[in-house]
């Protein structure tokens, strides 16, 4: 996902509270077999199922079909970015595991552009990030678009000794400042942001598509280093 999403999912997180055993704890016998944040079934395309969502596949309607109508739809941007097209749930509880939910679809340039231009509402989020609300004729095509990439912020504040429990040894880490640092897990399509100052970010990509998560990623670190 484009950089313009990692800054928007980190600008929306807020600190909830230190409830790690929300994530961790739990009976045995009442665990999903689905939905949670650490089941993800690779598939033999190269796509992967999470939430019970397949990326590059399911679409925002599915997302809505199975989390509520709470979903808010809009365009968010950076200054001089097309931006992206985006699901947002305040609140949603995946598996048991509560948290806020971003889902980004797949449109071109052109189609976010003209939504954009029709938008009947814009507002400023985070700093110079933009929201335009989608205007009701472009409500349609937006949720007939499939998934992207899925993000989510657990309410649960999460360590390292917990990711690791879950989601096992990363495969790569890129540190790109002296409180954040990404677990990436590209087999999966997972990148784990891991914020000493901030709230844990989990975003997910189809496998086949993770260096376009990886190499921004990279670029930042080493742009950070002295």
């Amino acid at each position: 996902m484009k950089k313009t999403l990692a800054i928007v999912l980190l600008g929306l997180a807020a600190l909830l509270g230190p409830v790690v055993w929300q994530f961790i704890h739990f009976d045995p016998q009442a665990v999903p077999t689905s939905g949670l944040p650490w089941q993800i079934e690779r598939l033999p395309d190269g796509e992967s199922r999470v939430f019970g969502l397949t990326l590059g596949r399911s679409t925002l309607a599915d997302a809505r079909a199975r989390f509520g109508d709470e979903m808010q739809l809009a365009v968010v941007a950076e200054p001089n970015e097309t931006g992206n097209v985006e699901g947002y749930y305040e609140t949603l509880t995946a598996g048991f595991v509560a948290g806020k939910m971003i889902l980004t679809a797949e449109l071109s340039h052109d189609v976010i552009e003209g939504m954009r231009e029709r938008a009947p509402k814009t507002e400023y989020m985070q700093s110079t990030t933009r929201k335009a609300t989608l205007a009701e004729a472009d409500r349609a095509r937006a949720l007939a678009a499939p998934l992207r990439g899925i993000a989510f912020i657990p309410s649960a504040q999460l360590d390292e000794a917990v990711v690791l429990e879950r989601f096992g040894p990363p495969a790569e880490r890129i540190r790109v400042n002296d409180h954040l640092e990404h677990l990436l897990y590209p087999a999966l399509g997972l990148d784990i942001a891991l914020d000493s100052k901030g709230k844990e970010l989990l975003q997910y990509v189809a496998p086949t598509r993770f260096e376009a998560l990886r190499a921004p990623l990279r670029a930042q670190a080493a742009a950070a280093r002295p």
